[in-house]
């Protein structure tokens, strides 16, 4: 039944969202997890959501759904590290942020790529004053 909703979900938006178009998307992934001299490139949790959310959005992996599909998987991934909620219990970054910044990195060039990840990771330790 579960699956039956997945297709009718997916029609209902046209059935494109969230087909992959080649391996950019596994591509992201490995990347934040990439190694150079045995050192991590992307060594703190941080590091590492900023940079997933930058690279599924700029690699374009979907047919449809890139940027929502890059800020799910942004959450998720603060989600299964622990790093989702603040010590009170607030979300480390506000869904409107979030937003917000997903379309600023879709419309970002590359050469600003370092400045949207270091703003990422100010907004995901509370340096958002």
């Amino acid at each position: 039944m579960q699956q039956i909703g997945l297709w009718r979900e997916r029609e209902r938006l046209g059935g494109l969202f969230g087909n992959e178009k080649d391996d950019s998307f596994k591509s992201s992934l490995e990347t934040i997890y990439q190694t150079f001299d045995g050192k991590e490139l992307y060594p703190s949790i941080e590091e590492k959501a900023a940079n997933l959310l930058y690279f599924i959005v700029k690699n374009h992996s979907f047919t449809d759904g890139n940027k929502r599909i890059a800020a799910a998987i942004f959450v998720w991934f603060l989600e299964r590290q622990g790093f989702l909620y603040n010590a009170e219990g607030e979300k480390r970054i506000a869904d409107n942020a979030l937003v917000a910044f997903t379309l600023l990195i879709a419309e970002s060039k590359p050469d600003e790529r370092e400045v949207m990840v270091k703003v990422i990771i100010n907004l995901i330790n509370g340096k958002n004053a």
